[in-house]
């Protein structure tokens, strides 16, 4: 059996703040809130940050398309971040406007709970700023926004995922757009502690597109079909809101992520001497 805390970068959408810290802005007319939808922020959380940027009448116009920049910094070692253009490019601002949206991240697991040195929680340093995509050198980085986050260990009763059957090891590209993943079987389950509440499931993944179009993804809880789709993308990402009924009455649940199709890469993949037979790559499965 395989045991993980996650370390996966990760990126989504939406939703409404509680916590929120604001800095002054060092871009001329520019200044940016942010808002976080936990309360307490923890490491392996998925939480929604919403930006609202504010723009006054020192405001200069851009006159490109820029980056925004989201830093996330544990001391000297940048945790993650989560660059991104923003729905309404920069080039389009005015002056006494305000744009506002939401991304949802995940803070990875970092905290070393058993360190002698721990006092209970750490702290984060986010910056975030403008830059152009064009810019290779990072010179053309400004500073918007700065902000030390307190983060605490997740609480006790957050499920731990036992990877049981069905996964290959773990596989790593930084260069890829998952990052790392483990490829499955045809089919292969997760052992959950069941919370007895609702709870998130988020899965990401991929498939291949060209060894097996049409490949259809299967995901079920116990042994109930939660969802079958077949991804349009290579990639895919999926969010469940699971409510407790599903989960029934034991203390574990079994997640099954299953395939109608594999492939063996020695077969369809000119010089390849893989011989696994391969379903999906699954690169982060997320319950709290």
């Amino acid at each position: 059996m395989w045991r993980k805390r996650l370390v996966i970068p990760f990126v989504f959408l939406l939703l409404i703040g509680i916590v929120s810290c604001q800095k002054k802005a060092e871009v001329k007319g520019v200044n940016l809130k942010i808002n976080f939808s936990e309360e307490n922020l923890t490491d392996n959380l998925i939480t929604d940050m919403q930006y609202t940027w504010t723009t006054d009448d020192n405001f200069a116009k851009f006159t490109q398309d820029l980056n925004i920049y989201v830093h996330f910094w544990h001391g000297e070692n940048l945790i993650f971040q989560d660059d991104h253009f923003p729905p309404v490019p920069t080039s389009q601002w005015e002056s006494g406007k305000e744009y506002v949206y939401s991304r949802r991240i995940y803070i990875p697991s970092f905290i070393d709970e058993f360190d002698p040195e721990f006092k209970g929680e750490e702290t984060l340093k986010l910056q975030i700023g403008f830059y152009s995509p064009y810019d290779r050198t990072g010179e053309s980085m400004q500073e918007v926004y700065s902000q030390k986050l307190k983060v605490t260990p997740p609480p006790l009763d957050t499920p731990e995922i036992i990877y049981e059957e069905g996964w290959y090891d773990l596989e790593e590209d930084p260069q890829s757009y998952l990052k790392q993943w483990r490829w499955t079987t045809k089919e292969a389950r997760c052992i959950i502690d069941n919370p007895h509440r609702g709870a998130l499931l988020v899965i990401r993944g991929g498939v291949n597109l060209e060894a097996l179009p049409e490949q259809k993804v299967i995901f079920k809880i116990n042994d109930q079909v939660l969802d079958e789709f077949i991804p349009e993308e290579s990639h895919f990402e999926r969010s469940y809101n699971i409510k407790k009924e599903m989960l029934g009455d034991k203390d574990e649940f079994v997640l099954t992520i299953a395939t109608d199709k594999t492939f063996i890469p020695a077969q369809v993949i000119p010089n390849s001497q893989d011989k696994r037979e391969l379903g999906l790559q699954i690169s982060f499965v997320y319950f709290r």
